[in-house]
């Protein structure tokens, strides 16, 4: 797969790696939602449906970047997207604009975007190369190092881009793969999506 055709499913080895004790089972309770990425850009769910969002994987300070490692636990009463990304990958690069419209016009509500980086290719495993890419791009939302893929497996995903909508009870209640932009039909149908759950 080529750095910059990321929209596509990962690779089949990421499909097969096991994060640790609950993940996969987390995954396979999802799976039914990630299927319909084959068919649909977006998935949703009523809230007495959604599945819970697993918790984050990485427990480490170093594997966290712009803040100290968090729970989703802890988030509950926030509204949580989840965004998958890989810092060579210029779908997700050009979504980054949109998920800092909607950071800040959502700046004094209970909502939070965590940044899950999980490398495709094994040069996207330096910490340090993250952090000069998320300072490059002027993100400064918290950043989970997804280099085991842990986490990538615990949500069942296959795409970078994709972004997962957590409600304030930690459901997951929305998913998205690809590319979001401000101003186009489906950027400001997901920021309507946000909205309506932040109203709950």
């Amino acid at each position: 797969m080529a750095a910059g055709s990321c929209v596509w499913p990962g690779r089949s080895r990421a499909r097969t790696e096991r994060g640790p004790a609950g993940g996969v089972e987390a995954g396979m309770s999802l799976r039914f939602l990630f299927l319909l990425f084959w068919v649909l850009p977006v998935s949703a769910l009523p809230e007495g449906q959604a599945p819970a969002a697993p918790e984050f994987t990485q427990t480490e300070p170093e594997a966290w970047l712009n803040s100290k490692p968090l729970r989703l636990a802890e988030l509950r009463g926030q509204v949580v997207l989840i965004e998958f990304w890989t810092f060579s990958c210029g779908n997700c690069e050009r979504s980054i604009p949109w998920v800092k419209a909607v950071e800040e016009e959502l700046r004094d509500q209970p909502f939070l975007v965590v940044g899950v980086h999980t490398p495709e290719f094994n040069h996207e495993r330096s910490a340090e190369a993250v952090r000069r890419k998320i300072r490059e791009l002027g993100v400064r939302h918290p950043v989970m190092l997804d280099n085991d893929y842990a986490y990538w497996n615990a949500m069942g995903n296959r795409y970078w881009p994709a972004f997962y909508l957590i409600d304030k009870h930690g459901h997951v209640r929305h998913a998205y793969a690809g590319e979001l932009h401000v101003g186009t039909p489906r950027g400001k149908q997901v920021r309507g999506q946000i909205k309506a759950l932040l109203r709950e």
